[in-house]
Order: structure tokens, then sequence, then C-alpha cells
């Protein structure tokens, strides 16, 4: 099974910003799972691909979605505080 999720931001910083603290899941991943998040200009885009059990693939993307909002959260923070 393979997914892929895409978030336009208005700001390439910003998109910069989520990507970079996404991107250690790329590396933290159970065997027979694959999630490789990376940035094109104003888009984050995110690649799962799990040769496990569909609810593995579900969790998988409700765990990013559930970080990336964190992230966007930090990220007007910080803005906020600059």
């Amino acid at each position: 099974m393979r997914a892929e999720i895409s978030i336009r931001y208005k700001r390439e910083k910003e998109a910069e910003a989520i990507a970079k603290a996404l991107s250690p899941d790329n590396f933290k991943v159970p065997s027979g799972l694959m999630v490789k998040t990376f940035r094109k200009k104003g888009v984050v885009v995110t690649v799962i691909e799990c040769k496990r059990r569909l609810e593995t693939l579900t969790s998988t993307i409700d765990d990013l979605l559930r970080s990336t909002q964190v992230a966007e959260q930090a990220f007007l923070v910080k803005k906020g505080s600059a």
C-alpha cells in the first residue's frame, strides 16, 4: 500500500520548517514501513509505503497528521515571538 500526502503552505520558509520537523520520521520506522518527507517549494510531501496491515498505514497517517499539527503550532508560536 502507498499513500502520498501533500500540504501546501503560503510561505516556503514555513514549508521548510515543517518538512525539517517531520524529517526524523524518515528514519524511525519499523520494518515493512517507509516514510519519506520532503519539500517542493511551498509544498510538504510525505510518501508512506506500507507492507504491513492496513491499520499500520492508517495509524502512520494519523501520527503524521498529528505531528504536522504540532509542528505548525510550534512554527506559529516561534513566528509570533520573533
